[in-house]
């Protein structure tokens, strides 16, 4: 299966399968388009003969652009795994599609979703799911977002616990060219097309992505990024006030960084969920005051929670002050009516 091609205009025509040896090696076939050049090219459709279905957990078909699990079935269909019998009935199931008695889908465990035009985009593999902060992530989908850099030559993510209890997301980049793209770059442009909870927390640059001996990508031999986050920090801007230095003290003692600028995002220094509520309660203690952990997934930089902070403070003394000049005219007034 084709995985990254050249922008460079072919003289000939380009064809790519997807398949497995279950499903006697193709089941897809389609034409590589030149519009492809920047992102992973489409599987196709299916060949003749051949069922391929893209299905969510309950066995549903998903809608266009909804990544699913690839299933196949029809006539080039195994029969199933030799002496392997517990493994051929957890792979090959029903087909609930098909009113033909016996008829079995194969449950591949790669990745996929329609595009418009009915063709197949492959998204990885379902065992390549991870689940970091309490969402689930797809590290295909991140690539694939990376891959649409024209900075970018090929890009792998994976999951590392560099530090036991604490996973974290690391994207690997070859670029296109030198200079490479900084992390900020990276992270600006990936902003524009995920979540902020699938970015990744460091980037490491290699000249080439390791392989295995039989020119498979060799997951062990990516090296762990730099031991400090700082390197995401992105152009240093220091605190000025006393809140945002309270703020900045805080988080750097909580996340293990040297320095802190106010436009650096908690969770892209590699903040995660238990650090978030240890930064919460110190920022309690030293406050004085309640301040609820869903604003500070709101305001992830020191510039947002501080304004907050200060509009709500700001808030609260004007409704104190309101509240005050109330109570006061209330006493006034009562002391006008008072019989004498």
């Amino acid at each position: 299966m084709l995985r990254r091609i050249t922008e460079a205009p072919l003289s000939f025509k380009l064809v790519n399968n997807y398949g497995l040896t279950e499903n006697t090696v193709v089941a897809t076939w389609g034409e590589v388009e030149t519009s492809e050049a920047r992102r992973e090219p489409s599987i196709g459709r299916p060949i003749d003969n051949a069922q391929v279905h893209i299905l969510d957990r309950k066995l549903g078909a998903v809608p266009i652009g909804v990544t699913g699990e690839i299933y196949i079935g029809g006539a080039g269909l195994a029969r199933g795994y030799l002496n392997r019998a517990d493994l051929t009935a957890e792979r090959f199931i029903p087909d609930p599609f098909s009113g033909r008695p016996g008829a079995r889908l194969y449950k591949t465990g790669d990745l996929a979703s329609y595009l418009e035009d009915g063709r197949i985009e492959f998204r990885g593999r379902a065992d390549e799911q991870v689940r970091i902060r309490g969402y689930r992530i797809e590290t295909a989908e991140i690539e694939t977002a990376l891959a649409a850099n024209r900075a970018v030559r090929e890009a792998v993510v994976i999951v590392r616990e560099d530090v036991p209890g604490e996973k974290r997301l690391v994207g690997y980049i070859v670029p296109e060219q030198q200079p490479a793209p900084t992390t900020s770059e990276l992270h600006d442009f990936l902003k524009e097309k995920l979540p902020a909870y699938m970015l990744p927390s460091a980037f490491v640059m290699l000249e080439a992505l390791p392989v295995t001996p039989n020119g498979k990508l060799n997951r062990r031999a990516l090296p762990a990024p730099e031991a400090s986050p700082s390197a995401l920090v992105r152009s240093y801007l220091a605190p000025t006030t006393e809140l945002e230095r309270r703020i900045a003290e805080i988080w750097q003692d909580v996340l293990g960084v040297d320095r802190i600028g106010m436009h650096d995002n908690f969770f892209e220094l590699g903040g995660n969920s238990l650090a978030l509520v240890l930064m919460n309660v110190r920022l309690n203690e030293t406050l004085r005051r309640e301040v609820p952990i869903i604003e500070l997934f709101r305001h992830p930089t020191i510039t947002l929670l501080a304004a907050h902070i200060g509009q709500d403070q700001h808030k609260n003394s004007v409704d104190t002050s309101n509240r005050r000049r109330a109570a006061e005219r209330r006493e006034a007034l009562k002391e006008r009516i008072r019989p004498r």
